[in-house]
């Protein structure tokens, strides 16, 4: 065998191990991605995005006396016990656990229920609040005038006793809310206070390394610890936030452990290596014949660092930080110390609050992890990174066109 086939052999066999090991990688990646679609689509909606994640409890009772109310309109797939006396059905279903659960599955326009009264909650004037019985509602327990009855007795039981109630006395009623509102708008806060913090802080320390300091040990020094610190585990940089950042706002600014804005200092502590390096790489990029032409013309060194090389190495920041945005999105581990898992509607920037991907750890505790949720919200992580991918991306093409 002569050289040249030796050759062609050897080719051949680096490319197909190449080709096999590439189709491997491409496979577990379809997998990953048809797993969380497959899991979550069902989910996904503008309810889930918008909605509250809030779940609300409280104890009604109605003060009519019980009338006829015959089942009109039920579209249902699941079967319906129904109370024609009081206009409520019944269902039996599934919790978020998995566990058996009745929920109310029909309410009557007329049944007293859409006017009913809350036990535990009361107006400026100390009147009991009306709440609206509606479809979705789970039961607890109930009291009526014959009877008492738990959620795990059934519908049909459940029905039965309703409907041979005079008195409905009290129904405990829980609406779990499944929302990601307050997740989704806790991220977009954390993404925009981290870049805010991490860009000025990482570009201006790139730009001294790569343009004013000189090469030294001790240049050479803190570029090999920056080198480390995107080694470092997140959790490392959890406890640093825990540790340093949440004492230091609790004493100036009087938060009561971790917050938002703990989790912001903290994700920019994470994220300046990146910038760092990425930002210091583009600035190598620009070839020196740009710094030497500006010099030439009669600028000062301030003016041709700020009016040349870093606009020519514009677009090669803004991929650094397309990487950063992925990094906030993705963390996880350091703001379960930093920011805390408070799955919350309501966000205040100095109190606990929770991340889209903390959100998904959240729910995937306990015994019975919701695999359904957590991919929903994963396809809605997946969304989010795709649009900023694609923002940050235009906006560097429009800059590199605009550049030359």
């Amino acid at each position: 065998m002569n050289n040249k086939a030796l050759r062609q052999r050897q080719d051949n066999f680096v490319r197909g191990v190449i080709y096999t090991l590439g189709s491997i990688g491409a496979l577990v990646l379809a997998t990953i991605i048809w797993y969380v679609v497959s899991n979550g689509i069902g989910l996904v909606s503008l309810d889930l995005i918008m909605g509250d994640s809030r779940t609300f409890n409280t104890d009604v009772y109605v003060e009519t006396a019980p009338g006829n109310y015959p089942l009109e309109g039920y579209t249902g797939e699941l079967e319906l016990f129904y109370s024609e006396r009081w206009g409520l059905g019944f269902v039996d279903t599934f919790n978020r656990a998995g566990n058996e659960a009745v929920e109310i599955g029909y309410v009557h326009p007329d049944s007293p229920f859409n006017q009913s009264l809350d036990k535990n909650g009361f107006d400026e004037f100390g009147n009991h609040l009306v709440i609206e019985v509606r479809p979705g509602f789970t039961i607890e327990k109930g009291f009526t005038d014959t009877a008492i009855f738990l959620g795990r007795n059934g519908a049909e039981q459940i029905a039965t006793i309703v409907n041979q109630a005079n008195v409905i006395d009290e129904i405990s009623i829980q609406s779990r809310g499944d929302g990601i509102r307050g997740s989704l708008i806790t991220t977009l806060y954390l993404i925009g206070m981290t870049l805010l913090i991490a860009i000025p802080i990482g570009v201006s320390t790139a730009i001294y390394f790569n343009e004013i300091a000189k090469r030294n040990r001790f240049t050479n020094t803190i570029r090999t610890m920056v080198d480390l610190l995107t080694g470092v585990p997140s959790i490392i940089y959890g406890l640093l936030g825990a540790a340093l950042f949440i004492p230091l706002l609790n004493n100036t600014i009087q938060t009561a452990g971790g917050s938002v804005i703990s989790g912001a200092l903290t994700l920019a502590v994470i994220l300046l290596p990146t910038i760092i390096k990425s930002t210091e790489e583009a600035l190598k990029v620009i070839s020196n014949d740009l710094r030497q032409g500006s010099l030439a013309l009669g600028a000062s060194k301030t003016q041709t660092i700020f009016k040349v090389v870093v606009p020519s190495a514009v677009p090669g920041i803004l991929t650094g930080v397309l990487l950063g945005v992925g990094r906030i999105i993705g963390e996880s581990a350091a703001l379960i110390y930093a920011t805390g898992a408070a799955i919350k509607d309501e966000i205040i920037l100095t109190e606990r609050s929770t991340s889209l991907a903390v959100h998904i750890w959240t729910v995937m505790q306990g015994e019975k992890p919701n695999f359904e949720l957590a991919s929903a919200i994963a396809i809605i992580i997946l969304g989010v990174v795709f649009v900023m991918n694609f923002v940050i991306k235009l906006l560097a093409k429009r800059l590199s066109k605009a550049m030359y």
